[in-house]
């Protein structure tokens, strides 16, 4: 028998309709109330304005916010997510020398107007998909009761916009021994399940079956040969820890991402042309400030301006990172690293001001513009605390998937500095978190708190 794979015809959808449509909503708002207020002003939608929209979309495609979310919570998603588009843009314009080219009351009515006319968006949609959703409800039967099963269910009776109508589950055991406390209700053993889906008219049938049950699920899919249910498997990934997972295929062959980046593709492009972006027109900007801390560096003391030492990178690879020497070794970390420590007598008198205000940092936006790190990424760690940790803590070279970062996700939540076993096993919790919610909006968010954090880091020393 001839044992070799063949591509299978299989299309993947990982979206519905109502989820295509809701990715659009930010973006496509923030771009249509764009377009009129700046005609509604006298202005032609040209040049700069085209850069804007582009810009402006990239930021906010796909929408963050779900429009079937409470109230309360979509309101304060959406202001709160276009307050953080403002201050980005601002800043890109106040870099780029931008400003002058836009009318300021075409851009007050459009920052005011927008995130109301998001949120009217959302409430509009909304109802439209209730209301379609409820007028061709599909039936559905799901096949065994374990947790799986169960909040498989919770989650169809809590979503009712899905237009899934849960029918009854499908289980070889008696409902008082799967849970005599609220026995699930019954409509067949798993042999008959054909016959209930005719009995109970459903039109999709899930199977929550372990994969170890082979044989009764082929017997199942022969069985429904004879219906017209559409048939979906649920594989029970919650024994993973999941890192971007998403279903793909290799030339039709269907595979399940457990662990993956999320700069992929449009994501991964968009994010560096940013990086490059913002680290060029901040080096810019902030060149008199860099040559007068070099200065007083090399006058204060000994050695080198700039600090090198050698960290892991994208893919575990090894980077050359620089700063402004803020103290008196210069050491490399690669087989040993001390952490400092506040009062730490290895620090000079101007490397505690740099360190305090993370002027010492800005050397590496040097390292953004050369494409090894990133402005937001877990941060790197000397190669000697890399080596420690990875064996006593488990996934933490997954954090080295993407670029590291200036700033970081752990940092603006108060982990900063200490490399105790606690405080990294905490960093590296965080680091996976971004990893996981990645957007430009959580990146933007990250160097909002950043600035704010350089204002009053009380561990920063």
């Amino acid at each position: 028998m001839d044992t070799a794979i063949k591509a299978l015809p299989i299309s993947h959808s990982s979206r519905s309709l109502s989820d295509a449509v809701c990715a659009l909503v930010e973006p496509g708002i923030a771009v249509a109330v764009l377009f009129g207020c700046i005609r509604t002003h006298g202005g032609r939608f040209e040049g700069p304005a085209f850069i804007l929209a582009l810009l402006v979309f990239a930021l906010t495609f796909p929408s963050r916010t779900n429009a079937f979310d409470r109230r309360r919570a979509l309101i304060r998603e959406v202001f709160s997510t276009w307050a953080l588009v403002c201050f980005a843009l601002l800043f890109f314009g106040y870099a780029g020398r931008m400003l002058g080219h836009f009318d300021p009351r075409a851009m007050a009515s459009w920052a005011l107007i927008t995130p109301f006319a998001t949120v009217g968006a959302h409430y509009g949609l909304a109802r439209f998909v209730r209301a379609m959703a409820s007028d061709r409800a599909r039936r559905v039967i799901v096949v065994g009761v374990n947790p799986l099963a169960r909040s498989l269910v919770s989650t169809m009776s809590r979503s009712r916009h899905l237009g899934l109508e849960f029918a009854g589950f499908v289980d070889d055991r008696d409902p008082e021994r799967l849970d005599p406390a609220r026995p699930p209700s019954l409509c067949g053993r798993v042999a008959d399940l054909s016959e209930a889906v005719r009995n109970k008219g459903a039109d999709v049938v899930y199977i929550t079956l372990p994969m170890s049950s082979h044989p009764r699920i082929m017997s199942m899919l022969d069985g429904l040969r004879d219906t017209t249910a559409s048939i979906y498997f649920v594989p029970d990934v919650t024994m993973f820890d999941l890192i971007q997972a998403r279903v793909d295929d290799v030339d039709g062959i269907p595979v399940l991402a457990v662990c993956e980046t999320p700069f992929q593709g449009v994501a991964g492009t968009t994010k560096r042309l940013i990086d490059i972006v913002v680290s060029a027109s901040a080096l810019l900007a902030l060149l008199p400030v860099m040559a007068l801390v070099a200065l007083i560096i090399r006058i204060e003391s000994p050695g080198p301006v700039i600090f090198r030492q050698r960290r892991y990178g994208l893919d575990g690879r090894d980077i050359v990172v620089w700063k402004f020497r803020s103290m008196t070794v210069t050491e490399d970390g690669a087989t040993q690293y001390r952490q400092v420590v506040r009062g730490d007598t290895r620090v000079t008198r101007v490397g505690r001001i740099i360190r305090a205000t993370s002027i010492d940092e800005l050397p590496q936006l040097v390292n953004v513009l050369q494409g090894r790190m990133s402005l937001v990424g877990p941060r790197p760690h000397a190669v000697a605390v890399n080596e420690r940790y990875r064996k006593l803590i488990s996934g933490y070279m997954v954090r080295h998937k993407v670029r590291p970062g200036i700033t970081g996700w752990a940092q603006v939540n108060g982990f900063r500095g200490g490399d105790d076993i606690d405080q990294m096993r905490k960093r590296i919790e965080y680091d996976l978190e971004y990893l996981r919610n990645w957007s430009l909006r959580l990146d933007l968010k990250i160097m909002l708190r950043t600035v704010l954090l350089i204002l009053r880091d009380a561990k920063a020393f």
